[in-house]
């Protein structure tokens, strides 16, 4: 192995890692977006300037060589501290304006933040917002988001956090279904409904055996984790579902059911890396969340 540090550019061991992760060339230029033939001349320029072969082809795509694994770490440990420079000098951008790019759940995304968004725009236009719907954790740390939207509190280190509100809960169904069955009155009415359930997650499930119904997934008639498209499968009239009452009762296309189990509550936090929290276009969008996600 023979390295040519003049050659090494980053932009080479940040291809040379995405194929690493995903294992094809195709996989790794949709993740950081790029052209799959720019992401091979990449790998290539990173082979040349370390002086070997760092994948070797297989059926099922590109495998790292000896070499490859070898030095997966220390490419790893290059992304870190890339990440950290770039985060230190975001925090210590005094303007103003620029991008502040948010991440929260699919349904929040999707129900709650587009006027919210519009406003933040209309009070800052100098600031553009990226809006990431993702119910995966997105590293703060790596800037996939300056600011996270989350239904827990985040873990991560260095991460400044704040709570909220509690997001009640309740059961909904569509105005053509409630007027089909009329209202539930209690548990056995309620059991005798229609449900809209998720498919792989068992969330749900979880929830209602607690609430003594011995189900499994196959009493949900209609299934889908996509929590946006579940939503709409409830206003459609396909089964009662639980969605937070601050997106569901400004619904006209739903009403909440008469009778309600005891449901739990999702907190809401805010979450954003310590030192891009400093930076004002950062700081001024966490405030604007703030005034309308938990106002007073």
């Amino acid at each position: 192995m023979l390295l040519n540090s003049d050659r090494l550019d980053w932009t080479y061991i940040r291809a040379f890692l995405a194929v690493a992760e995903t294992g094809s060339l195709t996989a790794a230029a949709k993740k950081i977006g790029q052209s799959q033939p720019t992401l091979g001349r990449h790998v290539k320029a990173a082979e040349a300037a370390l002086g070997t072969h760092l994948f070797v082809r297989v059926a099922s795509g590109l495998q790292l060589t000896e070499a490859g694994l070898l030095l997966l770490e220390p490419a790893r440990d290059m992304e870190r501290a890339y990440a950290r420079m770039a985060t230190l000098a975001a925090g210590h951008d005094e303007r103003l304006s620029g991008t502040v790019r948010i991440t929260a759940s699919v349904v929040i995304s999707h129900y709650l933040l587009p006027p919210i968004i519009a406003e933040i725009r209309s009070s800052e236009p100098d600031i553009e917002i990226e809006l990431v719907p993702s119910d995966t954790t997105e590293n703060l740390v790596f800037r996939e988001a300056d600011i996270a939207i989350r239904m827990f509190r985040p873990e991560q280190l260095d991460t400044v956090t704040r709570k909220l509100e509690e997001q009640p809960l309740a059961l909904y169904a569509a105005h053509d279904l409630l007027l089909q069955r009329g209202q539930p009155k209690n548990l056995k009415d309620l059991a005798a409904f229609p449900f809209v359930g998720f498919d792989r997650s068992e969330m749900i499930l979880r929830q209602m055996r607690k609430l003594g119904f011995q189900i499994d997934k196959h009493y949900f008639g209609v299934r889908c984790d996509q929590q946006a498209v579940f939503w709409e499968l409830v206003r459609a009239g396909c089964g009662v579902g639980a969605m937070q009452t601050c997106i569901a009762d400004a619904d006209p296309k739903v009403r909440k059911l008469s009778f309600q189990p005891d449901l739990p509550s999702l907190p809401m936090w805010l979450a954003a890396h310590e030192t891009l929290h400093k930076s004002p276009r950062v700081k001024r969008v966490w405030k604007l969340l703030i005034d309308h996600l938990a106002p007073g």
